[in-house]
């Protein structure tokens, strides 16, 4: 396995949430946060529901320790209205460029939907 492969298989995987041009939310995971976002402002690898709505600002983003955990706790927050959206993204207390630690959010984003 290359340096690259070892790397990419050991980074953590980041539940993130970015705003849209036309003002809307996209919710995904990736294990590399900066190319996942060039990619839905420039690639053709951008989600299709991201590619007419350019650019997209990230606004939220939390740890898993694996992709299932990214996976299930996406599904939940895809799940979630709007208005609970909204109140996960103002709960967090982390810079769009840095992904959260443990423990670095205002309130535990969970406690936001109890079904999450």
């Amino acid at each position: 396995m290359s340096d690259i492969q070892t790397e990419a298989a050991t980074a953590p995987w980041l539940i993130y949430i970015v705003r849209c041009r036309d003002n809307t939310l996209y919710t995904g995971i990736t294990n590399d946060l900066n190319k996942r976002i060039e990619e839905h402002n420039a690639g053709p690898k951008g989600a299709r529901y991201t590619r007419s709505r350019r650019p997209v600002t990230l606004v939220y983003c939390e740890q898993a320790p694996s992709r299932s955990v990214a996976a299930s706790r996406e599904n939940c927050i895809k799940k979630l209205k709007t208005t609970r959206k909204h109140r996960l993204i103002t709960s967090s207390i982390t810079t769009p460029t840095r992904p959260p630690e443990n423990n670095q959010t205002r309130e535990d984003p969970h406690d936001i939907d109890s079904d999450c």
